[in-house]
């Protein structure tokens, strides 16, 4: 049986959005001029900065976000059958702007990091897939920035898939290379993206074979000396032994999935420089997070394998942004809603910096601000009638992206590597 064509990312949408957009459709409001605005009333807690990522993926979909006659059929098979919207439905294009941060920024609490301008009609219809994959791969590109920091330079491996959705999979992979990972274990991430992978053996392997040599011998066969062996199957000692035994003294690293990492790692490197593998590096795993990674700053370790608590953002798994109608034909508007108001008007927003380039303030205002001489201005052009103002591919996007966190991130004040919860490292003024 061949395989169902895959729907438009226009379903990955809740129904309340075909809801309004039926009453707007009928009342005549559905026309007027909307500015919705994304952004998060704080950060998860004791965070000290955020992580903007995903926006690449979004533009994306939205160059596919169309009703055609499978995503149709698909509604009305769940009862959606006023003809005056499905008719809407059957035409829709998005005509509208996009203005947002950079991906790749950092943001703080209020940060207007995506702003849609267009008819209700339009911009209504995309709350659920900006929050969606905003919140998500921001989530993700908090935590492994933190793990990134947390160890000083040496490499760090997405290597989540089996610990996630299989689609949530690849945009963690995606974050992941973002914030500094330099390889990933998913292979469909590597083929969208460009994201070198790796992968060597589990445990699995090593027991299928009779002797834990000869599993050595075959991955050595098919990999090369420069492969690492998963050395903790049975003894680690004899494991790192029976390693340098076969593959030599030029083999390129071992991996510890098991026990206190630190001592593990401090005995194995003792061990491998005994033996004359001198070079061969130590690679450890098992359920690290940035903690971990931190506690590890002075062991041997050459690099980390990170999965479950960064395909689940170490804690905080959404980043809390909301979609917020902020704007009716050129009004501003907002919501008064106890511990959830929102401040009414289209927003600008400023970076501050010192004179050392250090960022000292974010100022998001609803007029226009004059960035100083060491300031930045924030916001800048998506999507201009419907069309994207720079098309990339989305290994180009991926790259602008992380190129734009590496520099952005080097002006954080000192106080925002610290791992212990605290406030955000600079404070959002509202001009």
């Amino acid at each position: 049986m061949p395989s169902p064509t895959p729907l438009s990312p226009a379903l990955l949408t809740d129904r309340y959005e075909l809801t309004m957009l039926a009453a707007a459709l009928a009342d005549g409001t559905a026309d007027r001029d909307c500015v919705f605005e994304v952004f998060a009333r704080r950060l998860p807690h004791g965070r000290r900065y955020g992580v903007l990522a995903g926006t690449g993926r979004f533009l994306e979909a939205l160059a596919d976000f169309r009703f055609g006659d499978a995503e149709l059929a698909a509604l009305r098979a769940q009862g959606i059958d006023d003809p005056r919207l499905l008719e809407h439905l059957a035409g829709f294009r998005f005509t509208g702007d996009v203005d947002g941060y950079a991906e790749g920024d950092l943001y703080f609490p209020g940060s207007p990091v995506l702003t849609v301008r267009a008819p209700f009609g339009q911009a209504v219809l995309l709350e659920t897939l900006v929050l969606s994959v905003l919140n998500h791969d921001s989530a993700i590109a908090a935590a492994g920035a933190r793990m990134v920091g947390a160890a000083c330079g040496r490499p760090c491996i997405e290597m989540g898939s089996r610990r996630t959705h299989e689609e949530a999979a690849v945009a963690a992979a995606r974050a992941a290379a973002l914030v500094g990972f330099s390889a990933t274990s998913n292979l469909a991430a590597g083929a969208r993206y460009g994201i070198p992978t790796t992968g060597t053996s589990a445990h699995a392997f090593t027991l299928l074979h009779d002797e834990e040599a000869a599993a050595f011998r075959a991955q050595l066969d098919t990999l090369g000396v420069g492969t690492t062996l998963l050395v903790d199957t049975y003894d680690t000692e004899q494991g790192i032994r029976t390693a340098v035994e076969v593959a030599g003294p030029e083999l390129g690293a071992v991996r510890l999935d098991s026990g206190d990492l630190a001592i593990q790692a401090t005995s194995a490197r003792e061990l491998l420089d005994s033996l004359g593998a001198t070079k061969t590096r130590v690679i450890v795993t098992s359920d690290l997070d940035e903690y971990a990674i931190a506690a590890l700053a002075a062991a041997p370790v050459d690099g980390y394998g990170v999965g479950t608590s960064l395909v689940t953002g170490s804690g905080a798994p959404t980043v809390g942004m909301v979609y917020k109608l902020v704007e009716r034909d050129g009004v501003p508007v907002a919501k008064n809603s106890e511990g959830k108001r929102s401040v009414g008007g289209r927003k600008h927003a400023v970076r501050r910096h010192d004179a050392a380039g250090t960022a000292t303030a974010e100022v998001v205002s609803p007029a226009p601000v004059t960035a100083g001489e060491h300031d930045r201005q924030l916001v800048v052009p998506l999507v201009r009638g419907g069309q994207l103002v720079e098309p990339r591919t989305p290994a180009q996007a991926l790259t602008a992206a992380r190129e734009l966190h590496e520099r952005v991130r080097g002006t954080l004040p000192q106080e925002a590597w610290s791992l212990s919860r605290g406030e955000p490292a600079i404070d959002t003024v509202t001009a």
